[in-house]
């Protein structure tokens, strides 16, 4: 069966932590006019939920949270809040209306972290979310670590969080210890037993977070949290380009966002955090629509879709034919065309052992300006026989 059969097929909410989550990565700091561009970009891709920080730390954070207030953007703006009413008084006072509550939900978190048992966090999690339902519009909660927490103790965690009053509950794999399959039986249970919505909140310390995400809801949670170029603690989040193009076109889940703002906004965290995108990442990544290898580039030439899972100009990037050991003369012949140059299959063929030596000399791959040089040499050879 095709995945896209096995997806349970409904309007799914994609909130980006970029700038909570994400810049918890160790030494990652935004200024207020750089956090308030992200929120920026964001908007225009038409994401509908930003997780915009921790208004209890005051500052600098709460003058940038203030900035985006201000931008009134169409997302909704939603504050991160420790399990205090002192955390939730602060995102009120800063005029957020979605505030998100995190309390554990493992016994390593909630004995060795905060010192308390499960009651104590039932009793605190109820008044919490009571409290905050009859001043909030929205009130998430978190059962974080839920990897290594009891799921019959987890899905009564969730059952009370309903009783409250929560609008959701978000099942954070908080050290990225779960497999998929392990994920989407935790969310079908919850969402099952305890009738209410879920987020899935995957880390990707074993490289699957967004195996987990999509798994997850396919298992039938409503919200998923996502990051751009998949920054945050340790080795980062779900990337948001990957989770949205993988919907639209591995689970024909189309959200109807501005694909072509993806680059725009890849590079804008890349600039303000210092990080270059790997040329492997999957859709932004530099290499995603370079090609090289004598057969791909005839096949990609030939027909796009042969040797693209989609085309570069959905998301606005521009495909590279690259010149170098591997290449082929077909791809020597479209590089030399574009340049103007008067060229043929039979004369392409017999550049390829040039361009083959001297890749092999350079160590990399060849600019056009040294193919046409190349080019120019072995005319003006055949010239001079």
């Amino acid at each position: 069966m095709s995945p896209q059969n096995q997806f349970n097929l409904k309007k799914i909410v994609v909130e980006d932590t970029t700038l909570r989550d994400g810049e918890q990565a160790p030494g990652l700091v935004f200024s207020s006019k750089e956090k308030v561009e992200i929120v920026s970009l964001l908007d225009d891709f038409g994401i509908p939920m930003i997780e915009v920080g921790t208004p209890a730390m005051g500052g600098d954070e709460a003058t940038a949270i203030r900035r985006m207030i201000k931008l009134q953007p169409k997302a909704k703006l939603i504050g991160w809040n420790r399990g205090v009413r002192e955390d939730l008084e602060a995102s009120l006072r800063l005029g957020l209306s979605y505030v998100h509550i995190g309390l554990p939900a493992s016994k390593q978190l909630l004995e060795q972290g905060l010192r308390h048992d499960r009651s104590w966090l039932l009793e605190t999690m109820f008044d919490l979310v009571s409290w905050a339902k009859k001043r909030a519009q929205f009130v998430s909660l978190s059962a974080e670590d839920v990897c290594r927490a009891d799921p019959n103790f987890l899905v009564k965690y969730a059952k009370v969080a309903y009783q409250a009053g929560a609008d959701r509950i978000r099942l954070s794999d908080t050290v990225g210890l779960a497999v998929p399959t392990q994920y989407a039986d935790l969310v079908s249970r919850v969402s099952k037993e305890a009738k209410i919505a879920v987020m899935v909140h995957a880390h990707n310390d074993f490289g699957l977070s967004v195996a987990n995400t999509l798994a997850g809801i396919n298992a039938g949670a409503k919200y998923c949290h996502v990051t751009v170029n998949g920054i945050g603690e340790r080795a980062g989040m779900p990337p948001l380009d990957e989770v949205v193009m993988a919907l639209k076109y591995l689970y024909k889940i189309d959200l109807d966002f501005n694909l072509k703002i993806l680059p725009k906004l890849s590079a804008k965290l890349a600039k303000v955090t210092g990080v270059a995108v790997h040329p492997w990442k999957p859709i932004v990544g530099s290499n995603v629509f370079s090609h090289e290898s004598g057969i791909h580039v005839a096949g990609t030439l030939r027909c796009s879709s042969m040797f693209e899972p989609f085309s570069p100009e959905e998301i606005g990037a521009k495909r590279h034919i690259v010149i170098g050991k591997h290449s082929g003369y077909h791809g020597i012949e479209a590089v030399l065309r574009e340049r103007a140059c008067k060229i043929d299959s039979n004369r392409a063929k017999r550049l390829l052992p040039y361009v083959r030596k001297e890749a092999v000399r350079l160590k990399r791959a060849l600019t056009p300006v040294e193919l046409e040089k190349i080019n120019n040499r072995v005319i003006l050879k055949n010239r001079q026989k």
